[in-house]
């Protein structure tokens, strides 16, 4: 049928472009994509979803407000982080991210007419390389784990080794986008080890791994699936460096306001995850990856993503453009370091806002209500009957892991029935861990009397 926006939604049109490309059907140009994953109009119509019929708006409209009213509601904002966290918005990023200089798709190609959004993007790595103390950020990637990807790729198109260690406790999420980046280069992700007692990594089991060439190690910065802030994270960065890799350190940028930056650390490569940064939690997103790169010429001329730079017009006045984009895809085609383009820019406008709302001492202040929070929270737990916290020994920062005296697949369901989400049954996601481990989370959104509420609801059923 024939839709009145769509114009190749006309059969007549449909058959001209087949014929351009030189197929007589959609099916023949789709003939290499496995039949048993193709959805056709006849298995679309046997599938237990939809409402039978079409609707009208009004209808749609309807429909979706008995579902939305038999949604049970939270009593407390999630405990749950694990790579993303329930943080404040301030109303104000929303209200500029969404003024219509901002809220496009459009890339910034004609510098004469976007010096609104080439600046707001080349503030945004200016403020991102300041928390990070490193010296090139590019414009953002998609999220963490596909910076992390990105990375990967760079360091071994730098050091020309098919090889990269990560650590045992990777984010599990993340490990599968960087295989998912990295598969088709014929690169090989190999782990080190992580203690399970003390959260940090084994120094010795590393240096036995680089026995054999990597292009770079990778480590978290806290450990987003155990919250451990690893003590050993500048000497593993030696132990790679000595090996000669490139050393990947990936962040929660929150946790910065407490904890050493990357560039102090001596990372070659900085990724992480900037939706702490003013972009809240809807169905786990949206998200923001950060990248950053210390200062080299190798290293910048293999960074991935967009670059914007300050310049001078002809005028004499004080420019924005994009820069060394003969390495974008654009321009480099297949050979470009990328194929990431618009990415996530209007993220990326709303952390440089937050961050500016924010201020330094604010950062810290914040950094500091969190860090309050979770050990609150871990010394009461650690009163209850049965329950270790922290499981892991060492410092954390917003997350820790808990040992409890029960499944904790079975305890996460007993305590949502009554309103609650306590964290992430780890075994769930991980094979590293034991059944009765969680990992909790607590942001400056929880409140003493939420987290009391929690851990009373948590005695309750532990004990029933």
């Amino acid at each position: 049928m024939e839709h009145p926006w769509i114009p190749n939604s006309n059969p007549k049109t449909k058959a001209e472009m087949l014929k351009a490309i030189g197929v007589s059907s959609p099916e023949e140009l789709f003939a290499d994509i496995p039949k048993q994953v193709i959805i056709t109009e006849e298995r679309w119509n046997s599938l237990p979803i939809g409402a039978g019929r079409p609707l009208s708006e009004v209808e749609v409209s309807k429909r979706l407000d008995e579902l939305f009213n038999g949604i049970k509601p939270l009593k407390a904002p999630p405990f749950a982080g694990g790579g993303v966290w329930p943080h404040y918005v301030p109303p104000a990023v929303r209200s500029v991210v969404e003024r219509g200089e901002f809220l496009t798709a459009y890339t910034p190609y004609q510098a004469e007419i976007s010096q609104g959004l080439l600046q707001a993007l080349f503030e945004y790595q200016s403020l991102i390389a300041d928390l990070l103390e490193m010296d090139v950020v590019n414009a953002s990637m998609y999220d963490w784990g596909s910076a992390l990807g990105e990375a990967a790729l760079m360091a071994v198109r730098v050091k020309g080794v098919n090889r990269v260690l990560v650590p045992s406790v990777i984010n599990p999420f993340h490990k599968s986008q960087l295989e998912a980046y990295t598969w088709a280069k014929g690169i090989t992700i190999d782990t080190y080890s992580v203690s399970l007692e003390t959260g940090y990594a084994d120094l010795e089991d590393l240096k036995a791994k680089l026995t054999r060439p990597a292009s770079a190690v990778y480590i978290e910065f806290p450990y987003t699936f155990t919250g451990v802030v690893d003590v050993n994270v500048k000497a593993v960065g030696e132990v790679a460096h000595d090996a000669g890799s490139l050393f990947i350190v990936g962040v929660n940028p929150i946790a910065m306001g407490l904890y050493k930056p990357p560039g102090e650390l001596g990372a070659d490569i900085a990724v992480g995850e900037g939706q702490p940064l003013g972009l809240g939690l809807y169905m786990g997103g949206a998200t923001l990856g950060l990248f950053a790169v210390r200062w080299d010429a190798e290293l910048v001329r293999q960074m991935p993503g967009r670059l914007i730079g300050m310049t001078v017009a002809k005028d004499g006045r004080r420019a924005f453009a994009m820069i060394l984009q003969t390495r974008e895809q654009h321009i480099r085609r297949s050979k470009a370091t990328s194929n990431i383009t618009t990415n996530a820019a209007l993220n990326a406008i709303a952390a440089a806002i937050y961050l500016s709302l924010l201020g330094r001492r604010g950062l810290r202040e914040l950094a500091e209500a969190i860090w309050y929070r979770s050990h609150y929270a871990a010394q009461t737990l650690s009163k209850l009957t049965g329950f270790v916290s922290p499981a892991l020994k060492g410092e954390f920062f917003e997350d820790f892991v808990v040992s409890a005296p029960l499944e904790y697949e079975t305890l996460w369901h007993k305590v949502l029935e009554r309103g609650y989400m306590a964290g992430i049954p780890l075994s769930r996601f991980v094979d590293w861990a034991p059944r009765n481990w969680g990992l909790l989370s607590f942001t400056e959104l929880h409140s003493k009397r939420d987290i009391d509420s929690l851990i009373n609801v948590v005695q309750e059923v532990s004990s029933s």
